[in-house]
């Protein structure tokens, strides 16, 4: 299967799954309310910063070791380092378990509301579960396995949102809503453990003797899993630090819970919607990149990274129109809140620098530059930290946008000055201009567009009238400025179909 083949399959089922886990958002805000979606918010982002810890650096780590023995011939590394792996973070996510619930009482603390403490400790024995199911899953990564690593990810998402339904709708009794959501993550982990599992071992997966993996693997994934810890951390912070600002600028407690519920449970999981393309085709691309990295060939890494690139702006390019028109009506009419709405309008332009230092970030990890891409992430982190604490008495709710926005401009501004040096130069400038003429036409034509139309028709009517106005003119604008070609693509996808289907079979 070829690349484009490989991401456009990866898409789909990323696509398929970021849209069931986004209706289910809703369901979980009409369900829980904003209070109760940020007490669950809060419980899952510090469960975030253990699953961190004890498997996020070591997955792409594994990826890249397999696809380094491959490109050297040594096949018989992979169950060796996949081997390193598991044991790796099996050890460090039983010991965190065990210590966190030794120390439950004093841990708790740290909770700015009880009930997040409650539903961390429902998901808590599923660490170790999704832990080393996470380094499995590296392996089909690192063997280009694609189809069994989507697939599994998508039937976890759907047994999370099954169960979750099913307890939150059919089930009645003394348990709180939000424990039940918890609940239906901690099932699912164990699900997709096992299936996983026996996924490895039907494809001739096997434990053996992890000698001369261990420390590569260690020393490799540190830089990785730091960065991300550290931004689970920050997150963790800034589900705990929020709050309290807001409640020192004069909000209540309920009211500061609500405002971070809004913009964690509603409008992030609106603006990180490109992150359901970027993650396929960085999925797709980190295997291949690794092999050019370690083969040193420099043109197919320039021309890897510029399609990377090229996709990242072209879909920031297409949905910052979308959000900047219609925005507030995405809000109430996914959320049946406003205050979600204007943030989403408002948030419109961050999706470019997000984009950016989404892909990049893991394009450079692929060639090894895991330290700069931790220190990347440093001066972005702090950037946030800084806007949280000094702006929400001057911008409220927007404090903890505008800090998300000032992190991902240092984030993209440095990891493209870092790409330049490690692929010589980026082929991507035109490519960026245009996208940017095409999303400011497209934006003006929108803005306009419906503020003409809420004056002569109602809610519903015109925005979806505007939509489809500012879809039509991007497809327009993009075919008119060589962005993209939907039809010749689609033609070209259907003859390469009709020609498969004449070739003779062989025998």
């Amino acid at each position: 299967m070829n690349l484009y083949k490989t991401t456009a399959l990866v898409t789909a089922f990323t696509i398929f799954e970021h849209a069931l886990g986004f209706v289910y958002r809703i369901i979980l805000s009409r369900t829980l309310g904003p209070e109760g979606l940020g007490v669950y918010q809060v419980a899952l982002t510090v469960f975030a910063v253990f699953l961190t810890i004890s498997s996020s650096g070591l997955p792409i780590t594994l990826s890249r070791t397999i696809s380094k023995h491959r490109a050297r011939g040594y096949l018989a590394g992979e169950n060796k380092a996949t081997t390193a792996a598991i044991m790796l973070s099996a050890a460090v996510s039983g010991a965190i378990t065990l210590i966190l619930f030794l120390l439950r009482t004093p841990f708790s603390c740290i909770f700015s509301d009880p009930r997040s403490a409650d539903v961390f400790y429902i998901v808590l024995p599923g660490l170790t579960f999704t832990s080393v199911y996470a380094m499995i899953r590296g392996s089909f990564w690192g063997n280009k396995r694609f189809f069994a690593y989507s697939l599994i990810e998508l039937i976890e998402e759907i047994i999370m949102i099954l169960v979750g339904v099913a307890l939150l709708v059919f089930t009645a009794g003394t348990i709180a809503d939000v424990n039940k959501a918890g609940v239906a993550v901690l099932i699912s982990y164990l699900c997709s453990f096992t299936i996983a599992s026996l996924y490895f071992w039907s494809k001739g997966g096997r434990l053996r003797s992890p000698k001369g993996e261990i420390m590569p693997l260690l020393r490799s994934s540190l830089p990785v899993t730091a960065m991300r810890t550290l931004s689970s951390l920050a997150g963790s912070l800034i589900s705990v630090l929020f709050p309290l600002r807001m409640m020192a600028a004069g909000m209540s407690r309920a009211q500061a819970m609500s405002a971070y519920g809004i913009i964690g449970g509603m409008v992030m999981p609106v603006l990180m919607i490109p992150n359901s393309f970027i993650s396929s085709i960085a999925l797709v691309l980190v295997p291949e990149m690794a092999e050019c990295y370690y083969k040193k060939d420099r043109e197919k890494l320039a021309a890897l990274t510029a399609k990377a690139l090229n996709a990242a702006f072209l879909l920031a390019g297409a949905l910052i129109p979308l959000f900047l028109s219609c925005g507030e009506g995405v809000g109430i009419f996914l959320f049946r809140n406003a205050e979600s709405g204007k943030l989403i309008a408002s948030s419109a332009l961050m999706l470019l620098p997000m984009s950016i230092s989404l892909i990049a970030t893991s394009m450079l990890n692929s060639m090894g530059c895991e330290k700069q891409t931790l220190l990347f992430f440093l001066l972005g982190a702090g950037a946030l930290i800084a806007c949280v604490w000094i702006l929400p008495p001057y911008l409220g709710s927007g404090a903890l946008l505008v800090g998300m926005a000032a992190e991902y401009i240092l984030t993209a501004v440095c990891s493209l000055v870092l790409l330049v040096k490690k692929t010589g130069r980026l082929r991507s400038g035109s490519y960026f201009l245009r996208v940017l003429l095409c999303a400011s036409l497209s934006s003006l034509i929108g803005v306009l567009l419906e503020n003409i139309l809420m004056a002569v028709l109602s809610y519903i009517p015109a925005h979806l009238i505007t939509m489809f106005a500012v879809g039509a003119s991007e497809l327009a604008l993009f075919r008119i400025f060589h962005l993209f070609y939907p039809v010749a693509f689609l033609k070209k996808f259907l003859r390469k179909k009709a020609k498969r289907r004449r070739l003779p079979k062989a025998a």
